[in-house]
């Protein structure tokens, strides 16, 4: 998922692995084995900041981790990822029977499902919000996360009408069937993301074509998970409550408000204002309160990158691309701009994640360090190579979250100038902007080179590698494997390699597969990852149990544990 991302992003975080690692940002609640007495029921109201407006309130085209907050909280799937980043059955009674060949899965749902306002919930309902997100017609960006779907890529293409009655079945109106058209180790992973989620069809149709967005009238009763939305403002937040026709536990709490900031300076003064139960802490204040009894941090599956367009000159280019990599000290960036709050690396697969590779490497086997010499030896080859003398004007576009962004943006236009001898442009721009702009790059030289993040959707290396390198992906908008470098035919072979990957039932040789594909990666300067984030956040010590693993999410049944103290 685009972190905070797109958070890409920038957006939303994600995600991930069999390890326990999420957001620890418990607060108060005394020592551990202790409990403090709930406040009253008219009391039980949390005030959760998020980066607003939403880019979406649609489960089938979210993107970024800010938008999933309020999504996770009022829609549902067949299954979720619990804490710890386990798939568990959630519309789903129990998780699916598999048949032989690994290609079909039969689910049986709960009984008495509802929507939020009383609608009875059936597979009819599934099938309709996985067959929609997949349409043409919805034109969804995450579209592709259903990809093992069979007859996905007809009917994402408008070739077929729909995939009910195809991959998608319903012999009865508590069983789904769905077909895939490979066996994947990963697929239920991808249903835990939120394009799967079902919604209230009759919702949804009622105000197709009219004048506003289905998604401006969710409080008619269009999800099914814990909360229901009361109102949604899209200038100052979203207010959130119980939903009592909830299948599973039921929230202590009574109102969650989810609060519009325009960064985290703004929820960060807001907090400390007590207009807030909880705050993500920017980079510049981590030292202010690291200690403090609010105040916690974990590592979280999300990486900040760069990316060069193979199609935009001079990055079809493999050693200029190599060049700009290798001009980059990001341990120094991490250290200064960043206040030593998060941690560089030369991965895309982050640590914690299966699949991690500890021995991977920089190109020309460099540290995070970089190596400045190496880099001004590589760009002097590559504009041989391209009977250049002087490089074209150079742009790096990035939507500036926070003060420590723009920093580390500067600081390595900087290293550019001092290592290569090269001018860089800056060009920051909305949010919302930025995802336009690399929502248009496939296939094309639009944008060259910006910054970006991505935090895991489920816990699978497939969602790192084969999501963003695969000939075709949405999320290819590099170009890799689909350029005229003169790596294009090597890439092509890795691309062949992670499909291999994403198939192969044996799970130390799938891990092998994506290592090398990795490092191969790497090398092309497919990315420059830049570093792996921590959250650092503080929490009311009135507001117990709040969890967020590492999505920056909490799962829907664990909103029963989180409650405020008197």
């Amino acid at each position: 998922m685009k972190a905070g991302k797109k958070l890409s992003l920038q957006f939303l975080a994600s995600l991930l692995c069999l390890m326990a690692i999420f957001l620890a940002s418990c607060g108060g609640g005394g020592s551990p084995g202790t409990s403090s007495p709930a406040a009253s029921d008219d009391k039980q109201v949390l005030r959760f900041p998020v980066v607003g407006d939403i880019n979406s309130f649609d489960p089938g085209t979210v993107q970024d981790t800010d938008s999933n907050f309020p999504i996770q909280a009022v829609f549902t799937g067949l299954v979720t990822l619990d804490k710890d980043l386990k798939v568990k059955p959630q519309l789903a009674a129990e998780l699916p029977s598999v048949s032989s060949d690994g290609m079909t899965y039969t689910f049986k749902l709960r009984s008495g499902l509802k929507f939020s306002n009383g609608d009875p919930l059936t597979s009819k309902d599934v099938v309709y919000s996985i067959n929609r997100a997949v349409s043409k017609g919805l034109n969804s960006p995450v579209s592709y996360y259903l990809s093992l779907l069979k007859d996905f890529d007809k009917v994402n293409a408008g070739k077929i009408p729909t995939l009910i009655g195809d991959s998608l079945l319903t012999p009865d109106d508590n069983t789904v069937v769905i077909k895939i058209s490979k066996p994947a180790a990963y697929f239920l992973e991808t249903l835990s993301y939120p394009t799967s989620y079902v919604v209230n069809q009759k919702i949804v149709e009622k105000y197709k074509g009219g004048s506003s967005p289905w998604t401006d009238h969710i409080q008619e009763g269009a999800g099914a998970g814990p909360f229901k939305v009361q109102t949604y403002n899209h200038s100052t937040g979203i207010t959130l409550v119980r939903n009592d026709n909830y299948y599973g536990p039921k929230p202590k709490l009574k109102t969650l408000d989810v609060v519009f900031y325009k960064n985290e300076d703004g929820m960060y003064k807001a907090y400390q204002a007590k207009q807030l139960d909880f705050t993500y802490v920017p980079t510049a204040n981590v030292g202010d309160v690291t200690g403090k009894p609010d105040y916690s941090a974990t590592d979280v599956l999300t990486i900040r990158y760069l990316s060069l367009n193979y199609l935009a000159k001079p990055f079809d280019n493999i050693k200029i691309r190599q060049a700009f990599a290798l001009a980059i000290n990001k341990d120094l960036i991490v250290k200064t701009a960043m206040n030593n709050a998060f941690t560089a690396t030369n991965h895309v697969i982050p640590s914690g994640m299966p699949g991690y590779d500890p021995t991977l490497t920089g190109p020309e086997g460099t540290t995070t360090q970089g190596d400045p010499a190496k880099a001004k030896q590589l760009l002097a080859e590559g504009m041989k190579e391209e009977g250049i003398t002087t490089l074209p004007s150079l742009t790096l576009t990035y939507y500036p979250r926070e003060q420590s962004f723009k920093d580390a943006m500067s600081q390595i236009v900087s290293m550019w100038q001092t290592n290569l001898g090269v001018k860089v442009n800056v060009n920051t721009v909305a949010r919302a902007r930025l995802l336009d702009l690399e929502n248009a790059t496939q296939n094309n030289a639009s944008l060259p080179m910006w910054q970006a993040g991505w935090n895991a959707d489920y816990p699978d290396p497939q969602d790192w590698l084969t999501t963003f390198f695969d000939q075709g992906s949405d999320y290819n908008q590099f170009n890799y494997g689909q350029n005229h470098s003169t790596a294009a035919a090597e890439q092509v072979q890795v691309q062949q390699e992670l499909r291999k990957a994403d198939v192969t039932q044996d799970q130390t040789e799938r891990m092998k597969l994506y290592n090398d594909a990795e490092q191969k990666v790497i090398n092309d300067v497919a990315w420059i990852p830049l570093w792996q984030e921590k959250v650092h956040s503080l929490t009311s010590q009135k507001v117990h149990n709040l969890k967020l693993n590492s999505q920056q999410l909490i799962p829907p049944d664990d909103w029963s544990n989180i409650y405020m103290s008197a």
